[in-house]
């Protein structure tokens, strides 16, 4: 016995067959699909301003409406009918009364259902208990649902079906709603917020004739008329620091950008991010504006700094704390404590936390396997972590007091990075020798090392100015916001794994 029959519902197969009957027959009566039907009114607006009105109020002076949306619960009586619909912005109940509408009307209400789309028009009521309600006077039948929805209480249980069929979930869930509510609000902010300090937002190619921009494995393409392999961007930044020389000062891009690696909690395939470059500004003019731009979201979307997510509270309102990465590793390592810089003694240290390691990892590289190993997920935050070191930085700009390191931070609230940003590498000769390392990293298999790429350092041989940059990931930005414990739960639609058939 299937879980419909065993709920005492009739198995999905046969309310499918039955709904196509249906079909069948509206069909056969005209057109089974309108699209003349007009609405004025929402929902909520609906609510908003006639809720407070008394009945009594609403009978002297009636109001005149049209709605349209999905019906999502209906009560069939003798001589009055009642359902629910649910548009875009919530939910208002229909009254249908035999003796309002047509017999014709009346008796083909009785035979829809659940999940059909209506359109209605009628005067605004109020019920015995107080609902505010349409008394209808016009009905249709907009579109037939040929497929059940869910039961109304359990919605989609199944996790995974949840994001498979997202429709479906948009149709029962408040919650997930809300979330992409907030999602919708929060790239708005980003934009005022950039768009007040003086930034410009444009648009890079999404498809590069060479990857750069991040270490990542890219996904690769083919242009047939050009006979040109294209790789999907896994970062836009060569392209808007190519802006820069242009002489675009502040620019930034809410980018989808693609990166050819696992998926997690925390990572999906194809992802948003907000990319910016200013010029004449280092790093630690960035370190303020993603703090200000982080907790002045919190402060806009949920109406406060102090952000509950996963059962505790980040106060967002106090001064990020900001430690190195070499102060981090012995906080969370005391028994690294001395030389952290001796690559024989890190190589033994990844020995021991089963971190593979190469000859040619230098100490730098050594120290971020051990950090990403050993300290990110303990990084509650908000914590700026600053000075990582330049052989994995290769494209931000050098210390001057210590060339070891990069003028480069990353933002880590609840254990996983928010944010990364650094002062801009703009000397030519500097970028072109780090390009050739990575481009030697690759010939000897690292696949997610960059190539090197003529044009950029030809257009950084015209001048770029000083600059600084960051990247934010939106999608984790709304993940804290949302309390959402999955990066899939803030993307309409992840990439999974093949349906089984």
């Amino acid at each position: 016995m299937d879980e419909s029959t065993a709920n005492g519902r009739l198995p999905e197969n046969r309310l499918i067959a039955e709904r196509r009957e249906k079909l069948r027959r509206l069909r056969d009566a005209g057109d089974a699909y309108p699209n003349d039907f007009r609405r004025d009114a929402l929902a909520d607006a609906l609510q908003a301003e006639f809720s407070g009105h008394t009945g009594e109020s609403l009978e002297a002076d009636p109001v005149r409406v049209s709605v349209a949306g999905r019906m999502m619960s209906k009560r069939v009586m003798g001589k009055a009918s009642f359902c629910h619909i649910q548009d875009r912005s919530g939910r208002i109940q229909l009254f249908v009364e035999r003796d309002r509408v047509s017999p014709e009307i009346y008796q083909a209400f009785k035979t829809w259902d659940v999940g059909d789309i209506v359109g209605a028009a009628g005067n605004l009521f109020k019920t015995r208990t107080g609902e505010l309600s349409v008394r209808v006077q016009d009905l249709r039948l907009l579109v037939k649902s040929l497929r059940p929805l869910p039961e109304k209480w359990r919605g989609i249980a199944d996790r995974e079906l949840k994001l498979r069929r997202r429709y479906v979930d948009l149709l029962m869930s408040g919650e997930t709603r809300r979330v992409f509510g907030i999602r919708t609000r929060t790239v708005r902010f980003v934009r005022g917020f950039l768009d007040a300090l003086g930034f410009a937002e444009v648009e890079t190619p999404m498809m590069h004739p060479i990857p750069g921009g991040a270490i990542a494995r890219p996904f690769a393409t083919h242009h047939n008329a050009l006979n040109l392999d294209l790789y999907l961007r896994i970062a836009p930044e060569l392209y808007l620091k190519r802006l820069l020389v242009g002489g675009l000062e502040r620019v930034y891009e809410i980018n989808r950008s693609f990166r050819n690696e696992g998926i997690s909690t925390q990572h999906n395939p194809e992802f948003t991010m907000l990319e910016l470059y200013q010029a004449y500004a280092d790093y630690a003019d960035l370190v303020k504006l993603t703090e200000t731009l982080v907790r002045e979201a919190a402060r806009t979307l949920l109406g406060t700094a102090k952000v509950d997510y996963q059962g505790r509270i980040f106060d967002l309102g106090h001064s990020f704390e900001t430690l190195t990465v070499e102060d981090a590793l012995v906080r969370h390592n005391p028994e690294l404590a001395g030389d952290l810089r001796n690559a024989d003694r890190l190589r033994e240290a990844c020995e021991r936390a089963g971190i593979d390691s190469r000859p040619e990892d230098g100490a730098g590289k050594l120290q971020i396997e051990l950090f990403e190993k050993t300290v990110e997920r303990h990084l509650d935050g908000p914590v700026f972590i600053t000075r990582y070191p330049a052989e994995v930085s290769p494209l931000a700009r050098r210390n001057d007091a210590d060339p070891f390191v990069a003028d480069r931070f990353e933002l880590f609230i609840a254990g996983r990075e928010l944010a990364n940003g650094f002062s801009e590498l703009n000397d030519p000769e500097d970028q072109a020798e780090r390009f050739r390392q990575q481009a030697r990293a690759k010939s000897m298999g690292d696949e997610e090392a960059m190539y090197y790429d003529d044009d950029y350092i030809r257009a950084l041989e015209y001048g770029m100015p000083p600059a600084a940059g960051l990247g934010l990931g939106i999608d984790r930005l709304i993940m804290l916001l949302t309390d959402s414990p999955s990066i899939r739960d803030v993307i309409l639609f992840p990439h999974l794994k093949p349906e089984a058939k």
